[in-house]
């Protein structure tokens, strides 16, 4: 049996213990696994596990990083989020790891933030997120909203006539925080609040009837209603059966999605959500050869035929600018990595060059899939280049007016453009 098939395994059925992956013994990079391998969060976060662990012996086969073997070092904080906490601050201090991969759910990135700027650690976080934080600790190389969930509106205002807007989402500071900035980019374009439906779920939700049937009122109004959908994790399985139990189809109240993907709809029967949408910067079916090339690695790796998604890209992209900084300051020291990180450049899998921004988040594209009956998504539309992630929002007052700059001689993750000072963040 081949160890990285023996790691998957031990991984996934030792719950909340560490396990470290060294390819050879002695002085190695370790390198911090951080995803849910158990509870709500594992039908998305496991994917991501497996991604770090095979950059990591991709990286080891091109002779690893400044002369050393990189070492995986993988936990399991199951989902629950103060042990994503409890988890960081066991990878920084006892495991002594160098950086960390990890997180899904802002909610686990909220309970890591302190333990990592606490520590002067250094992490990379993969996944969309509702944007409103900038840290000198940390790479957010998924999609700020101004990158999934306001053009994902525009696009459902502009080329579908909606003109209802149902905000449905799970109840955590992601969603919540999301809506917040959507409903508030809304009114800016004259929508009014009767024609805004804000509903929240806790995790795991599995009774969607009624809430299904509510949806199906707001949107008999006369006017074209659609669903923007930050649900998370495995409640998306009940929800979108409940849509096609009750006939609700994509023609009648499209639904699009910030986290559904491949990987979760490779797990549900895709029939009755055929022609709903997904809003990423990353899609399997994107046609050309560093894409296939990666798919190509990635079904190698894992010994079968599983999906690629978003999140996966981020993490490899995340991984590769990582290396590159490593190698350019000669270090893995987290302040001459984090300064080497800035500017760095590789290209993404849609055809085009990531670049890391001075505000420590991606400039990149933003791409709408149709969901089609095999689970994949079809582009429907693509920006057309690559948009600058921003981590502080245009549309809520708080935040208009901040920017993030970590370099000279700003290096302020909340910089106040107006009093041209740097202001406390909110925890």
């Amino acid at each position: 049996m081949k160890i990285k098939s023996i790691v998957t395994g031990i991984a996934l059925s030792m719950g909340a213990s560490v396990i470290s992956i060294s390819a050879v013994a002695g002085d190695t990079i370790k390198v911090g696994v951080l995803h849910s391998l158990s509870g709500t969060m594992a039908i998305s976060e496991t994917t991501l596990k497996d991604t770090v662990l095979m950059m990591v012996e991709e990286q080891n086969k091109k002779g690893g990083l400044l002369g050393k073997k990189l070492e995986a070092v993988v936990v399991d904080p199951a989902s629950n989020w103060p042990l994503f906490a409890e988890k960081a601050r066991e990878l920084l201090t006892q495991e002594e790891v160098d950086v960390i991969f990890g997180c899904w759910t802002s909610v686990s990135r909220k309970s890591v933030l302190p333990v990592i700027e606490e520590l002067n650690g250094l992490m990379f976080y993969p996944v969309q997120y509702e944007g409103e934080e900038s840290s000198k600790n940390v790479f957010y190389t998924g999609a700020a909203p101004n990158q999934q969930a306001v053009p994902a509106v525009d696009y459902l205002a502009d080329e579908l006539g909606v003109e209802r807007w149902v905000l449905a989402g799970t109840d955590y500071v992601y969603p919540r925080t999301t809506n917040k900035i959507l409903a508030a980019y809304l009114k800016s374009k004259g929508v009014a609040d009767e024609d805004i439906m804000v509903n929240y779920t806790p995790f795991g939700h599995s009774d969607w009837q009624s809430i299904v049937s509510d949806i199906k009122k707001f949107g008999s109004a006369g006017k074209k209603t659609a669903v923007v959908s930050t649900i998370n994790g495995d409640a998306n399985v009940p929800f979108y059966k409940e849509l096609g139990n009750q006939g609700v189809s994509s023609e009648d109240i499209p639904v699009v999605a910030f986290s559904v993907g491949e990987e979760e709809l490779s797990g549900i029967d895709t029939k009755p959500l055929v022609g709903h949408l997904a809003a990423w910067n990353y899609f399997q079916s994107v046609d050309n050869e560093a894409n296939s090339a990666f798919i190509n690695k990635w079904k190698a790796f894992t010994s079968a035929d599983r999906v690629t998604n978003d999140p996966m890209e981020a993490t490899y992209i995340g991984f590769n600018m990582w290396a590159n900084a490593v190698k350019k300051a000669g270090s893995t020291e987290v302040d001459a990595v984090e300064q080497a990180m800035i500017g760095q450049e590789t290209p993404n899998l849609t055809g085009g060059t990531a670049v890391m921004n001075k505000n420590h988040h991606l400039s990149k594209p933003v791409l709408i899939g149709e969901i089609q009956d095999d689970g994949q998504l079809e582009v429907v539309w693509e920006t057309e280049g690559v948009v600058p992630g921003d981590a502080w929002s245009d549309y809520l007052p708080g935040s208009k007016d901040l920017i993030s700059d970590w370099t000279s001689p700003v290096k302020c993750g909340n910089y106040n453009t107006q009093t041209q000072a740097c202001v406390a963040q909110a925890k």
